[in-house]
C-alpha cells in the first residue's frame, strides 16, 4: 500500500509540474534554412520545444494549453547584441558627451538604471527581445541582474563587467562598483583587472579601444596600445571567457582581431575595407555587431530634429524619451545652442554621412563575404532607447543591403552564436528553449511585422505582449505629453478614449471625442512650429493626475494646469485652468 501510494503520489507531482503548450496550424520561421514552413504544430513541454511536425499528424492531448496559430508566424525570440543598462537612452545619459550634472546628478542617473532594470527587461519581452547582450555594465549591475534571474518576463541578460580601457573619461572617475570604465595602462594591469572581474561572473570580456592622437600618430598610438589589448584577450581566453572590443578604425579593429577578439563592437567607420581585413574576420571567425543607428540619434537629439513612430511612442520608456526634448527649455542656452549649432552644421553633416556610407557599406562586404553579423542597437545611449530603438537598427541594416533573411538571421541564431548559445536559443528546433515570437504578419515581407505580435513565450511562458508594462495613469499622460511636443497627432491620441471629453475648468466643455481633437490638434500641430510644453510639476491621486505646464505657443508662454482623469487605461476627461 505504501509503495503504491508513493508511485500515485510522484506521478501525481510529475503531471503536475509537466505542462504542455501545442501552436497549431502556424508558419515556422526557418531562420536557418531561410524557408517558411506552414502548417505545422510546434510543441512546448515545459520551457523546451519538445516536437515539430506537421499539424495533420499530430494528435493533442485533453489537458494541454493550445495556442492557434492559424494564419501567424512562429520565429525565434529576438537577441539585441549590444545595449547598456548603465545608461537609460535618456538626455542626462552621458555626461563625457553632453555635460548636464548641474540639472541632474549621475548618481541620479544611475539610480534610475537600478530601480527601473526591470522596466526595461519588461519592454525588451515585450517588443519580442527575449536576449540582450550588455557590452559594459558595472560590478553593481552583474550583482542586480541575479535579481532576474528567475524571473518569467525578464529575457536573458549576458552582462560584461566595466570596459577595461585604454581612455577613461573624466566624468566617471570616482564612481567604484558603480563605475563603467576601468582604466588600464599596463598590459599587467589589463591582466589584473580580468582576475577582478571573475568574481562578479561576467559572460565575457569588454575593451574600450580608445586612440585619442593626432591623424599623424593615429597608427602608431594603436599599435602602441595592443599589448595591453593582448594582453586583456589572452587573460580573458585563459579563464574561458570571450572578448568583446570597441573598435570603430580599421587600424584597430584589425589590432584587436589579430591580437584574439572574438566579437567586434560597432563598424569600421574611417575607409572602405579590404578583402585582406575580411578575410581576417572569417579566418578567427569573428562576429561583427554593426551597430548604425546610434550615431545618428545623437545628432538627432543635439540638432532636436528627433522623429518617433507611434510604436516608439507606445514601447519606449515615457520619461527618458521625453527627456530627449528637456533641451528646449534648459536655462543654459549658450549651451543648447552651441550643440544644436554643431550637429546641424554642414561639417558635422557631411562627417556623419560619410562614417555612415562607410559603415553601410562595410556591412554589405562583410555580410556578403559570409562574416557572422549580429543584430545590436547600443541602446542606452542618448536617443537610443531600450527596446524601442531596435526596429530603426533593423531598418538600416536593410537599407545597406542586407536581405530581411540576413537580418532576422542577425537578429535571432547569430546573436546565440556570440556566447556559443547556438544550440540553446535562435532557431525554432526540438531541443532548444521556447523563446519565441508568435507575429501576426509575415516578416520576410516586411520587417515591421516584427512589432506586430501576438504572443511572447519566454522560457516557455506565454505573454500576451500588451500585459508586459504596467499602464499607468502617469504613464498615459506623460505618452500624450511626448508626442504633443514632437507634434504626432497618432501618438498623441492614443492613450486617449475614443469619447474623451475636453473642459475649461470646471463645467465648459470645449470638445468631444477623438475625431473633434484630431482635427483641432492636427490644425495646432501644422501651424505652430516652436510648440512645446515644459512640465513644471506633477501630482498623481489614483486616477487623476494633475500637471503644472508651461507651454510655448508662438510669441507667447502659457501657464496653465491640465488634470487628467484616466478610466479603463484611457484619458477620459481633461481639465484646463488657465
Amino acid at each position: 500500500m505504501k509503495n503504491a501510494f508513493l508511485t500515485f503520489s510522484f506521478f501525481l507531482f510529475v503531471t503536475l509540474c509537466f505542462s504542455q503548450t501545442y501552436i497549431t496550424n502556424v508558419t515556422v520561421v526557418d531562420v536557418e534554412n531561410q524557408k517558411l514552413i506552414s502548417n505545422q504544430t510546434v510543441e512546448i513541454s515545459n520551457d523546451i520545444i519538445s516536437n515539430i511536425q506537421p499539424s495533420k499528424k499530430t494528435k493533442i492531448p485533453e489537458n494541454a494549453t493550445v495556442i492557434d496559430g492559424s494564419n501567424k508566424y512562429l520565429a525565434p525570440g529576438l537577441t539585441d547584441a549590444h545595449i547598456h543598462f548603465f545608461q537609460n537612452g535618456g538626455l542626462y545619459s552621458r555626461p563625457d558627451v553632453i555635460d548636464l550634472r548641474k540639472i541632474k546628478s549621475f548618481e541620479e542617473v544611475i539610480e534610475f538604471s537600478h530601480e527601473n532594470m526591470e522596466d526595461q527587461l519588461r519592454r525588451y519581452l515585450q517588443n519580442g527581445i527575449t536576449n540582450v547582450v550588455d557590452v559594459g555594465a558595472t560590478y553593481n549591475l552583474l550583482k542586480l541582474r541575479e535579481n532576474f534571474k528567475n524571473d518569467e518576463f525578464a529575457p536573458s541578460v549576458y552582462m560584461t563587467g566595466p570596459l577595461l580601457t585604454t581612455y577613461e573619461p573624466e566624468a566617471y572617475k570616482g564612481l567604484e562598483n558603480n563605475s563603467p570604465f576601468s582604466l588600464v595602462k599596463t598590459a599587467e594591469e589589463g591582466r589584473k583587472m580580468v582576475q577582478e572581474q571573475l568574481a562578479y561572473k561576467p559572460d565575457f570580456v569588454k575593451i574600450w579601444y580608445i586612440v585619442q592622437s593626432r591623424t599623424s600618430e593615429f597608427e602608431a598610438t594603436a599599435i602602441e596600445y595592443a599589448p595591453i589589448v593582448k594582453a586583456i584577450i589572452d587573460e580573458a581566453h585563459k579563464n574561458n571567457l570571450k572578448v568583446a572590443v570597441h573598435a570603430t578604425e580599421r587600424i584597430t579593429a584589425q589590432l584587436a582581431v589579430e591580437n584574439g577578439a572574438d566579437f567586434l563592437v560597432h563598424s569600421v567607420d574611417d575607409e572602405i575595407i579590404q578583402d585582406e581585413f575580411v578575410q581576417l574576420l572569417k579566418k578567427n571567425k569573428v562576429v561583427l555587431c554593426p551597430t548604425l543607428t546610434v550615431h545618428n540619434n545623437y545628432y538627432n537629439t543635439f540638432g532636436q530634429k528627433h522623429s518617433f513612430t507611434k510604436i516608439e511612442f507606445e514601447t519606449a520608456n515615457p520619461y527618458q524619451l521625453g527627456s530627449l526634448l528637456d533641451l528646449k527649455h534648459i536655462k543654459d542656452t549658450v549651451l543648447v545652442e552651441n550643440y544644436k549649432n554643431m550637429s546641424n552644421s554642414e561639417i558635422s553633416m557631411a562627417g556623419l554621412k560619410k562614417s555612415d556610407s562607410i559603415s553601410m557599406v562595410n556591412l554589405k562586404i562583410l555580410a556578403d563575404a559570409g562574416v557572422l553579423i549580429a543584430t545590436g542597437t547600443d541602446a542606452g545611449n542618448i536617443g537610443t532607447l531600450h527596446a524601442s530603438s531596435y526596429l530603426k537598427e533593423l531598418q538600416v541594416m536593410q537599407k545597406s543591403g542586407l536581405s530581411n533573411w540576413q537580418i532576422i538571421q542577425a537578429s535571432t541564431i547569430n546573436g546565440a552564436k556570440i556566447l556559443n548559445k547556438e544550440n540553446e536559443f535562435g532557431t525554432v528546433s526540438i531541443g532548444k528553449k521556447a523563446n519565441l515570437i508568435l507575429l501576426d504578419n509575415n516578416p520576410i515581407n516586411d520587417l515591421e511585422n516584427l512589432t506586430k505580435i501576438d504572443k511572447v513565450i519566454n522560457n516557455g511562458v506565454i505573454f500576451n505582449p500588451n500585459t508586459l508594462v504596467e499602464e499607468t495613469p502617469e504613464a498615459l499622460v506623460q505618452r500624450q505629453l511626448n508626442a504633443y511636443n514632437y507634434r504626432n497627432i497618432d501618438a498623441f491620441l492614443e492613450p486617449y478614449a475614443e469619447d474623451v471629453e475636453i473642459y475649461n475648468y470646471p463645467d465648459q466643455l470645449i470638445t468631444k471625442g477623438k475625431d473633434n481633437m484630431r482635427i483641432g490638434y492636427s490644425q495646432m500641430f501644422q501651424s505652430v512650429p516652436n510648440l512645446h510644453c515644459e512640465l513644471k510639476g506633477r501630482l498623481i491621486r489614483g486616477n487623476i493626475v494633475m500637471d503644472q505646464e508651461y507651454v510655448k505657443y508662438g510669441d507667447k508662454i502659457i501657464d496653465a494646469i491640465a488634470i487628467y482623469h484616466i478610466e479603463n487605461n484611457k484619458i477620459k476627461k481633461v481639465y484646463f485652468i488657465n
